[in-house]
């Protein structure tokens, strides 16, 4: 059985809402046999309810999933949804990486994903090449907003390394860090 952390924010999470996240969001642990802790956060935000689950299974991958309705419990079935969208969408590619095991591709009882096919290669359609040129991080953010991109690659200029500030879709920006 897969562990659990459960948080919340401007929501106390009651027993009754905890143990329903743990059935619904358990469902995704039937794919693999190896589930790390799954971390859920459930914010309510401008009567907005919203739900972040992220699952990390073996082979360092990490499945993500986010939606926000007016109710709590909506919100955490359409992650679920969403979560097991992103299975189906990928489980040949999944299927691969898990090649001695860990993935159970027999879970996938239904029909799969509207989209491209399975076994298609994911495809490159633009490449550009750009001198990565040393700023801080509020001139990297600066210079991100004036290009209207929603990320930007630059190298720090106090730690030489290559780093990606984001803007993300709560207004604010992550700053993506090589992991060293």
């Amino acid at each position: 059985m897969a562990t659990f952390t459960v948080r919340g924010k401007n929501i106390e999470i009651t027993p009754s809402l905890r143990e329903y996240v743990e059935k619904r969001v358990g469902k995704v642990t039937k794919y693999f046999e190896n589930v790390g802790d799954i971390s859920v956060l459930l914010t309510v935000s401008k009567g907005r309810h919203i739900v972040e689950v992220t699952v990390p299974v073996q082979n360092g991958i990490l499945l993500r999933g986010e939606e926000a309705t007016m109710d709590m419990y909506t919100s955490i079935d359409l992650v679920v949804e969403k979560l097991e969208r992103q299975i189906h969408k990928q489980k040949t590619k999944l299927a691969r990486r898990f090649r001695g095991g860990g993935f159970k591709a027999e879970a996938l009882k239904t029909p799969p994903v509207e989209g491209p096919a399975d076994d298609e290669e994911y495809q490159v359609v633009k490449t550009k090449r750009f001198v990565v040129k040393p700023m801080d991080v509020q001139e990297a953010i600066m210079q991100m907003n004036l290009l209207n991109h929603n990320f930007f690659v630059f190298r720090n200029s106090q730690t030489e390394d290559v780093q990606v500030v984001y803007k993300r879709t709560d207004g604010n920006y992550g700053l993506i860090e090589s992991g060293n």
